[in-house]
This record gives C-alpha cells, structure tokens and sequence, in this order.
C-alpha cells in the first residue's frame, strides 16, 4: 500500500463496486474489494482499513452482521463504517460513521468517505 487512506468497498453489485473504486481511487484513496461479507472480514483480517464502505445486502454474510464484527473485533472496531443501503429500514441504533441511501453519486460517496476520515462522529445524510 502507498500509505494513503485504504478504503474497502464491501459491494456485491460489481457495477456499483467498480463505480466506487472509479471515484474513490481518482480521489486519492487505495481500494481494496469484496463481494461478499465472509470476503469482507478476511480482507480485514489481512489488510490495514481506515474505512469500510458497507453495503447492508450481501451473499454469505449480511452487511449487518459484518459490521457487528467490525465493531466487536479489538483489532477493527476502530475502523469507520460507511453503510450504502438501498433499504429502508431504520438503521438509528447502528453504530456507523455514515449511513448513505441508495442511489448514491460518486461526489456524494467521496465527501462521505472524506467526512468520515476527518471527523470520528457520525455523519447525517
């Protein structure tokens, strides 16, 4: 890695992860990916994260029970949590950074992403 922020896109639509990885690499970010949520927790398991861009919707392991791991892991519970959901269910009591609807730009995702490294405390959307 480069030192730069690492951002990893957890996004099992590979259209929407390869629009992430577009936007959030011509911003300055590394990017790292995974499909799935079981992918998701190995890539952490491996890599250094700053943040965790998290879709709610994922085969294997829902985005939900990746990011009660996150924050239950000493070695991760630190990391930001951005959540993109095209859900509508009430995510109040969900400890994240941000949580972004769907459909999202990429300047929308970006400054989320750069929100979120600035600033510990939860970002309203």
């Amino acid at each position: 890695m480069s030192g730069r922020e690492t951002v990893l896109i957890v996004e099992d639509d590979s259209t929407a992860r390869r629009m992430y990885r577009t936007a959030l690499g011509f911003a300055g970010f590394d990017i790292i990916e995974a499909e799935d949520g079981l992918s998701a927790l190995r890539l952490l398991d491996q890599y250094p994260v700053d943040v965790v861009v998290l879709d709610l919707m994922l085969p294997t392991l829902s985005g939900l029970a990746v990011q009660q791991e996150i924050s239950a892991n000493a070695h991760t519970r630190n990391i930001r949590v951005i959540i993109v959901t095209g859900s509508t269910i009430n995510l109040d009591d969900i400890d994240v950074s941000c949580i972004l609807r769907k459909p999202i730009s990429p300047d929308r995702l970006i400054d989320a992403v750069r929100n979120c490294l600035g600033n510990a405390a939860r970002v309203a959307t």
